[in-house]
């Protein structure tokens, strides 16, 4: 049936040399030490989609999800095993791939449509939308080496999305791009998914693979590690990286992890009419109300803070130790409330970063990056970052000399 997908018993070898020889002199200097070294990234690994389908893809970096949507594209062969993918595909795999740099975004468009199989006609009625869509009427003509990342991004989106495809493959969509394209990005998604599209989606934002699957794999160094509700496996890969404060998946969009023994059940702004909000002016009063969940058990966690501009310079930082604040321990959901008298911020969007940790801050329960994104705007003439407080005045007996 159009939109399925069978990956039967599928493993995938790459051989990989040490150091490759460029010149006669480096074939005689590597004699005997440049032997190949076979590495799996899969190995017999089974699923089945089916049509309408939405499915989630998650692992640690190396654990084989790009590999297993390369092998389902086609675009690589499995060492062992059979895939089998009914319909037309549609992939968004690798930022800017299958697009030729000098060539422009029309000739970018029709040139990814003929691989895809459709015919010119079929690539002109869907034309328009797929520019409107990108927002690229103003650089459709232009080469695509001449793109930015996120132009780059949005076509290859955009062609993926709008070509009538059976099947969606998408690997960190969402990892460039600003907040307006991905909610373009979702809805598009979304309305393939209802018109009964087949969607395989690798992401290490856990929230967006939550929204989208209500089904999910779990990969582990090639292996299917688990394989069911998406809410179980986003817990087992959290746990997998809780004894780590500094993921190397982060950069690639991940934005909670933690082993779950505490968790920081939600975090609100308030603003001194009591009312929740994510806008402020430099210098009114300020407060921040997080309710912390804990296991029976766990002992009075530490919460720690980190506030980021939107380079992600760190700004403050701030931890305390709930056992100062009166947790006496226990299966509960406490209210912590931090105030401020007068924000110190001065203008710019600021993301707030949450997490809890054992006392000693060894063990990681739960860390949140994106916890709050908030603005402040200037309340008078402020400028920067930092709201710089003082006062000014003439000092007497301060004449010249």
């Amino acid at each position: 049936m159009l939109g399925e997908i069978s990956v039967e018993g599928v493993s995938r070898r790459f051989r990989v040399h040490a150091r490759e020889a460029h010149t006669l002199k480096d074939l005689f200097v590597q004699r005997g030490r440049t032997e190949a070294v076979d590495i799996w990234a899969l190995r017999d690994v089974s699923l089945q989609v089916a049509r309408g389908e939405a499915v989630g893809l998650i692992g640690r970096n190396g654990s084989g999800k790009t590999t297993l949507l390369r092998v389902v594209a086609g675009i690589i062969k499995p060492t062992a095993g059979r895939v089998g993918a009914e319909g037309r595909i549609g992939s968004l795999l690798e930022l800017g791939a299958g697009f030729h740099p000098d060539f422009s975004g029309r000739e970018n468009v029709f040139l990814n449509g003929a691989l895809q199989g459709l015919r010119r006609a079929e690539i002109r009625g869907r034309f328009d939308e797929i520019v409107a869509f990108a927002e690229l009427e103003h650089a459709i003509d232009r080469p695509v080496r001449t793109y930015s990342s996120g132009m780059t991004m949005r076509l290859g989106f955009a062609i993926a999305a709008f070509l009538d495809a059976d099947i969606l493959l998408l690997d960190e969509v969402f990892a460039v791009g600003d907040e307006a394209f991905q909610r373009r990005c979702f809805g598009r998604i979304f309305r393939f998914k209802q018109e009964g599209g087949t969607i395989v989606f690798v992401s290490h934002d856990a929230q967006a693979v939550e929204r989208l699957c209500e089904r999910s794999v779990l990969l582990e160094t090639g292996r299917v590690a688990f394989d069911g509700p998406t809410r179980e496996a986003v817990t087992r890969y959290r746990r997998a990286l809780a004894d780590e404060t500094d993921p190397a998946e982060r950069g690639a969009g991940l934005r909670e992890w933690g082993s779950g023994e505490a968790t920081i059940a939600s975090a609100v702004l308030v603003g001194q009419e009591g009312g929740e909000r994510l806008q402020f002016l430099s210098g009114e009063p300020f407060a921040l109300r997080v309710a912390v969940a804990a296991a029976d058990g766990i002992p009075p966690p530490r919460l720690q803070l980190e506030l980021r501009d939107d380079a992600g310079t760190l700004v403050a930082g701030e931890a305390v130790d709930l056992r100062d604040l009166g947790w006496a321990g226990g299966p509960a959901e406490r209210a912590i409330l931090f105030e401020m008298v007068a924000l110190p911020l001065a203008e710019g969007r600021f993301h707030l970063r949450l997490g809890l940790t054992d006392e000693g801050g060894e063990r990681l329960y739960h860390w949140l990056d994106d916890a709050l994104v908030f603005v402040v705007y200037p309340g008078g003439e402020e400028r920067g970052v930092v709201r710089f407080e003082g006062s000014w005045a003439i000092e007497e007996n301060s004449g010249s000399r």
